[in-house]
């Protein structure tokens, strides 16, 4: 074995990406579900569900479903992230969108620490499948 040998780290075994983006598909579903239940909020709270706020709400949840299947394309992280811009912005039709916005934020937010954190694992060959059996 060659010193350059040595000094590469090995390629996972299993892709850490399937099960990142199975996160993301699944944080957009749970976010749309709440994003949906927000409407019978909107119309109890604050002077019912216009046509806009209703529409709003129905249409950002349908692109978050529609992105959930989206997530093997190289674009699909940016188009999350701006779901969540979008999601915050609904504070100009109802504060509770606006809280909605703010919770997943968070969320979001985690979850790019996550995928930072695997890929400088990846990088250094710290997964448990890039361990060289002996």
């Amino acid at each position: 074995m060659t010193e350059a040998d040595e000094n590469t780290v090995p390629a996972p075994a299993t892709d850490p990406w399937k099960g990142f983006r199975g996160v993301m598909a699944g944080t957009l579903i749970l976010e749309a579900i709440v994003v949906l239940l927000a409407l019978p909020v909107l119309g109890a709270v604050g002077g019912g569900v216009t046509w806009i706020s209703g529409t709003y709400c129905v249409v950002l949840a349908l692109l978050m479903i529609l992105g959930a299947g989206l997530q093997r394309r190289s674009w699909a992280l940016p188009y999350n992230l701006g779901l969540q811009v979008l999601v915050l912005l609904g504070v100009f039709f109802h504060p509770s969108i606006g809280v909605i916005g703010v919770v997943f934020a968070v969320v979001w937010g985690f979850i790019l620490i996550l995928r930072n954190d695997v890929r400088r694992r990846m990088e250094a060959g710290l997964l448990p499948s890039q361990r060289i059996q002996r």
